[in-house]
């Protein structure tokens, strides 16, 4: 089989137009195609008025090896790549192994536990929240009543803060295994949409999420698997040898009826936190297990109506069906030193509520897979890091993070509303004190403020002059009327705990830090390829350990 890469055609192409371009790129007759099927499509939109998809087709043809040398200098067309999962380790029969404890059932925990599982090692797989259904109810409760449960929320319980996003299933990570064709594949067998794994910005939804973590769920307690949900990992249990040498031997769990305290015995731990377990960040580093201080963001989400980007982005084509709703991503360096970027763009989607501790705000965004709300919004924020913002202790951003938050829930009107401003009153310097055109999405609710009440100095001061060049680059970017909603703080972990080649903790063995809480991943895609990775890596510690 051949791939054809680069293949493009007008958007408004007829079905017969896409054989019809394979053919003359490969120069053979119709009757010498066997058959096609598109391996990934995308748009080349920089040119508004002739908008074009881009394909890369998979293809069977007679006599393939004469076809194949008339190109052996085109790299467009080269053999179709075998994107086949291997695993690297199978648990032995008849041998009884300790098993591996997942902490986290984010995407990178819930990747790990299934790998595991499909290679025999029977994991169990812990969580401080609850099942996904029950989780979704108090996500729910925080969003309509504004009351916060601390262990199960935008944050804490299945799923993880993936669950509550806009599901996107794309990064920039080098896969030269193609290991986040195995996550796309498992999702497809848990009920996503088969066009995931075509589509050059896959994309799933809150909703559709919630019922695949449960049928993933559902394979790995079929394959010896289980779950505790309601048990939050409090303490671990580290032995040293002759040599000072540390190795981890169980953890301690305190579980949801917060009366009982129970033990794991584990000599191998994934450690599958998400960016939000601060508590256990802290803990671990009183254990004396090495974590560091790593580089994140802090800014505000901002609104505008879907329609507005999709115009600027599509011009005519705007609403086509196979363009979907725009996204955008823009990137600007300061003249105070700073890089103000948007993350986490969400078309058509809504701000939530992300927070997991009481008396903080903390916003973030998600879209249901029909990215048909109102409003597009993205994070717009500014990359900070530890030696100029944070100096001084490996939790020091932690720590920043929580002042801003806190400062955010106060200037909300401690509620748990949000701090608002238009964003004409932002560039003006002055309090906003009524909406404009543009209605935001967050809930419970906003306050109208001034965001330099809850933002650094330096935050500020950049993302003013990243609005005016954002509004050259997207027409009506910088809208008076556009709704910016604070604080977005949780862009990625403020900590990393350090590993070595085998994926183990740097100073304690038996813990693999794993996924965006460890400082390894950014996004469902990237966290679960890092799952997938530090399992393997557990499996074969095992197997070298047994006997």
């Amino acid at each position: 089989m051949l791939r054809i890469t680069e293949l493009k055609l007008p958007i408004n192409h007829a079905d017969e137009a896409l054989p019809a371009a394979v053919c003359k790129r490969l120069r053979i007759t119709p009757r010498e195609l066997v058959r096609f099927k598109i391996a990934r499509r995308a748009n080349d939109a920089r040119d508004k008025m002739d908008i074009q998809l881009v394909y890369s087709v998979d293809v069977n043809v007679k006599d393939e090896a004469t076809v194949l040398a008339r190109f052996r200098k085109d790299r467009h067309v080269n053999p179709t790549p075998d994107t086949r999962y291997a695993f690297v380790a199978k648990a032995p029969e008849g041998v009884e192994l300790p098993r591996p404890v997942v902490v986290g059932a984010g995407p990178c925990g819930l990747f790990a536990g299934l790998i595991l599982a499909q290679m025999g090692f029977r994991p169990i797989i812990v969580d401080r929240g609850k099942v996904v259904r029950e989780r979704t109810k108090d996500t729910w409760g925080l969003w309509r009543r504004g009351v916060l449960n601390p262990e199960s929320n935008v944050q804490f319980g299945e799923g993880g803060a993936g669950t509550f996003s806009d599901g996107k299933l794309w990064s920039q990570i080098q896969d030269p295994r193609h290991l986040g064709r195995k996550v796309l594949t498992e999702f497809v067998k848990a009920g996503a949409p088969e066009e995931i794994l075509t589509e050059a910005h896959p994309h799933i939804g809150t909703f559709r999420l919630v019922t695949m973590v449960e049928s993933m769920r559902e394979t790995i307690e079929s394959l010896g698997g289980e779950y505790r949900f309601e048990n939050r990992v409090e303490g671990i249990d580290i032995e040293s040898d002759v040599d000072g040498k540390r190795r981890v031997t169980g953890l301690r769990m305190h579980t949801g009826d917060h009366l009982a305290a129970s033990h794991v015995a584990a000599s191998h731990v994934v450690l599958a936190l998400g960016h939000s377990a601060r508590d256990t960040f802290h803990m671990l580093h009183d254990a004396g297990v090495h974590v560091e201080a790593k580089p994140f963001s802090i800014g505000v989400r901002i609104e505008h109506p879907q329609s507005w980007i999709d115009e600027a982005r599509f011009g005519p084509c705007a609403g086509h069906p196979d363009l979907g709703a725009a996204a955008y991503s823009l990137s600007h360096h300061c003249s105070n030193g700073r890089t103000a970027y948007s993350f986490c763009m969400c078309p058509g989607g809504t701000v939530v509520a992300a927070t997991s501790e009481e008396g903080r705000v903390a916003t973030n965004g998600m879209s249901q897979y029909s990215r048909n709300e109102r409003n597009a919004n993205s994070g717009l924020v500014v990359g900070i890091d530890p030696e100029r913002d944070y100096p001084g202790s490996p939790l020091a951003g932690i720590e920043l993070q929580r002042h801003w938050e806190t400062r955010a829930f106060a200037v909300g009107g401690s509620s748990y509303n949000a701090p608002a401003q238009r964003l004409g009153d932002f560039l003006a310097g002055r309090p906003s004190t009524a909406l404009g055109t543009v209605i935001p999405s967050y809930r419970p609710g906003v306050t109208m403020c001034d965001l330099a009440d809850c933002l650094p100095e330096f935050a500020v001061t950049a993302l003013r002059e990243a609005l005016v060049a954002f509004g050259k680059q997207i027409p009506g970017y910088d809208h008076p009327d556009a709704v910016m909603t604070g604080v977005e703080t949780r862009t990625s972990s403020p900590v990393r705990i350090t590993r070595n080649e085998a994926f183990q903790s740097l100073n304690t063995a038996g813990l693999f830090p794993a996924g965006e809480g460890a400082g390894y991943a950014g996004g469902i895609l990237s966290a679960a390829v890092d799952g997938i990775k530090v399992a393997e890596a557990v499996a074969l510690s095992m197997l070298a350990a047994a006997p």
